[in-house]
């Protein structure tokens, strides 16, 4: 009968505490302060991220162009970001995920 209960109570502490097991992708876009200006669905001072999405979507270049935009800024002068191009792949995946 102890065992259920300690199960349901790992099961709720990890629930409680998803930030605590973000990804390189999520730790960039808090520290980027990426909200500022953007979005999952609605357009701030840049666009939405499901916006992007919409405008890459079935473009095998998308991933690419994303991370080159990331880390140069791009024609907009985006603020560029200093990571990893693994990590960068995970920003542009986050980002081409929304909906």
């Amino acid at each position: 009968m102890k065992l259920p209960f300690a199960i349901a109570a790992a099961v709720a502490c990890l629930a409680l505490n998803g930030t605590a097991f973000a990804g390189a992708a999520e730790d960039i876009i808090a520290k980027e302060k990426c909200s500022k200006c953007h979005t999952a669905t609605t357009t701030k001072k840049g666009p939405s991220w499901a916006s992007v999405a919409e405008k890459y979507k079935g473009k095998a270049e998308a991933e690419a162009k994303i991370v080159d935009m990331l880390k140069t800024g791009g024609k907009d002068d985006h603020n560029k970001v200093a990571a990893s191009d693994a990590d960068l792949k995970a920003v542009a995946q986050i980002v081409l995920s929304s909906k």
